[in-house]
């Protein structure tokens, strides 16, 4: 499952630059398919809208840092845990339940991400 930041995000930041993905913005700041990985054509997200991979995307949330589902590995293929949880001071960087994935699905989008 992909990862995201509760409400209880204190805005710190630690989390932002440990992903491998460059999948978490901070509150407020679009967001592109292309920051941080390899993707160079367009891309087909979870709800089955295809993007540029340059194409800025609105901020999923304005409030607080927030990581975009369609990045997000939970860090397979990099780390054995994902990082924004290892780091985070507050714990606020949870597996999302409404995005229940396999190991092998993540696997998958890393490879596509990092292609």
């Amino acid at each position: 499952m992909a990862i995201m930041i509760t409400d209880d995000c204190i805005n710190c930041g630690a989390c932002e630059p440990e992903c491998p993905n460059t999948a978490i913005y901070e509150g407020g700041v679009e967001w592109k398919m292309a920051d941080g990985t390899t993707v160079d054509s367009a891309y087909t997200i979870q709800t089955g809208d295809t993007i540029e991979p340059d194409a800025e995307q609105a901020p999923i949330s304005d409030e607080f840092y927030y990581i975009v589902p369609d990045k997000c590995t939970e860090c397979v293929g990099f780390h054995e845990e994902p990082q924004c949880a290892a780091v985070c001071p507050v714990d606020c960087c949870v597996p999302d339940p409404e995005r229940v994935e396999a190991e092998s699905l993540l696997a998958a989008r890393q490879a596509r991400l990092h292609a």
